[in-house]
Formats: structure tokens, sequence, C-alpha cells
């Protein structure tokens, strides 16, 4: 049985979601934001993108953000937690306050969770549009992932939790106890994964399919364990370094699928392992 849940890709499923544009918003208005990234915008002022508690996804433009003695500039780095008085423009809404609630600053201090948190704000960001309905549990989710990195939990773990909770709350939770394809039980022996399936595939429905990729019992078993545990018994998870990368792997297959092209963040953080191991030889 085709599994239709999964086989629209998220840029097709959300053709018919993004249609809530914020109508009747006032003139002036406050939020509860995350900054996920921002970009020189005119001569002196800055775009930034934000997720916000109150209506998802929006940008907005601060003033002047790029004067040396901008009083907005510090509180709209990327990853701070924020409360804003936002102003209503034609265009893309106007900063007028800006006070921190959250800087994560562990964040900023350590380069390898720099790369972490990016990709947690890049796949929030990548999976989201402008002006969609408020979702309290992505922002949750969003503010959550942020405080276990600042905090210094295991980032791997902290990562992959992101990822399939993520999955969860945007409708593409993959089906992991029975074949996305036949609905087959799926037994403890090594089994395909299909992206565009949408989940596992038994053994004969995944070598019939051209795009399914081999996922052995161990791999599988953790994968599963991510999708139906909470944080704290996710956490007593402790794969090898072969299993972390077979999984890991498999959820960025997943999602590159999802999104039709591959993320930024993994490269970053990739660079900068690499980047580690060689000091660490050199001595």
């Amino acid at each position: 049985m085709h599994n239709a849940y999964c086989v629209k890709k998220f840029s097709t499923q959300h053709e018919t979601r993004n249609t809530n544009p914020m109508l009747n918003t006032p003139r002036s208005f406050r939020v509860e934001a995350v900054v996920l990234r921002h970009r020189d915008w005119g001569e002196a002022d800055r775009l930034v993108t934000l997720y916000t508690r109150q209506r998802g996804k929006i940008r907005a433009v601060a003033k002047g953000a790029r004067k040396i003695r901008s009083r907005k500039a510090g509180h709209l780095e990327p990853f701070i937690q924020v409360t804003l008085q936002l102003a209503r423009a034609r265009g893309p809404f106007i900063i007028t306050q800006a006070e921190t609630i959250n800087a994560y600053l562990p964040l900023r201090e350590d380069l390898a969770l720099t790369g972490y948190a990016s990709y947690v704000a890049e796949l929030l960001d990548r999976f989201s549009y402008d002006e969609e309905e408020s979702n309290i549990s992505l922002f949750n989710l969003l503010t959550d992932s942020l405080t276990r990195l600042a905090r210094g939990d295991k980032p791997w773990l902290a990562m992959r939790y992101y990822e399939m909770r993520l999955l969860d709350h945007l409708g593409f939770r993959p089906r992991l106890f029975e074949c996305a394809n036949c609905a087959a039980e799926i037994k403890a022996e090594d089994q395909f994964f299909s992206a565009a399936q949408g989940g596992v595939l038994c053994p004969s429905c995944g070598a019939s399919l051209p795009d399914a990729r081999p996922v052995d019992v161990k791999t599988l078993k953790y994968l599963r364990h991510f999708q139906r545990s909470s944080y704290a018994d996710a956490q007593r998870a402790h794969p090898d370094p072969v299993i972390q990368n077979k999984v890991e792997n498999l959820t960025q297959y997943y999602l590159t699928y999802l999104l039709e092209r591959g993320l930024n963040s993994p490269r970053f953080l990739k660079e900068v392992s690499r980047t580690k191991t060689e000091k660490t030889e050199r001595g």
C-alpha cells in the first residue's frame, strides 16, 4: 500500500497551507521571538528572520541596526530569544523596540555549538513559511533545543531528538514500525528505508524500490527510540560512533528529500570537526 501521507514533498504539501496572511494586524504589537538569521538591508538596516510564539515565522527590519551606536543590534543576533515591539509597514514589519530574554551565550562562545544552533535555526526556517499561523509547540521545541545545547547536553543526541520532534509537529513523522509500502509489521532484522515512501520498508518491498536504502537493526532501534521517547528517556541512549553516523545520515537523507535540497549547517559542522581533528593530531 502506497504511503500517500509522506509522498508529497514539503513544498508541495504547503501549497494549500500558506493561505493565512496576517489579516487585521494591529498597527503596533509585541511578540516573543527567537532570531533565526539576519542579513543586510539597505545602507544601514538589517532584515531579521524571526520565529515568534504568537505568529510563527515573520521578517522584520531593524532600522539603523548596522550603525555602530545602534541599541537594537545586540538584541538581534542569531539564536537570541527576545521580546520585540513591531510596527506594521507595507513591506516587512519594523522593529521599534527590542529586549533580550535569553542570549544563550555559550552558543556564541564555542564554534561547534554555533554550528549546532545554526542547524536548529536553519531547519525550522526551511520548513516554515512567513506569516503562517502560530505554532506554540514548534516555538517551545526551538527554545528547548537551544537551552539543551547551551547547558551542555550531548549535541548529537539533542539534534536527533530535535529532528524527530520537528518531523512530528510538521506532519512528516516517518513510519518505523510497519512497512511504509505494504503495512506489514517490521521484524527484528535488517530492513530498508525510503524517503519517498515515508519510512521503513520490509525486505520484500525494499528490494523492489530503487530509492530504498538499507537500514540495519541497530540503526532502526535508535530511530524508534528517539521517535517514541521523552527527552529524558532519549538521553539514556548511548550508540557507538558507527551507529551515530548511520542514524544521522539516514535522517539527513529524509530531510533533504522533504526540502528538495541540502542544508548548509551540516557542512559547516563537518568542517569544524575536521579542523578540530587536524589540530588534535598536530598536538
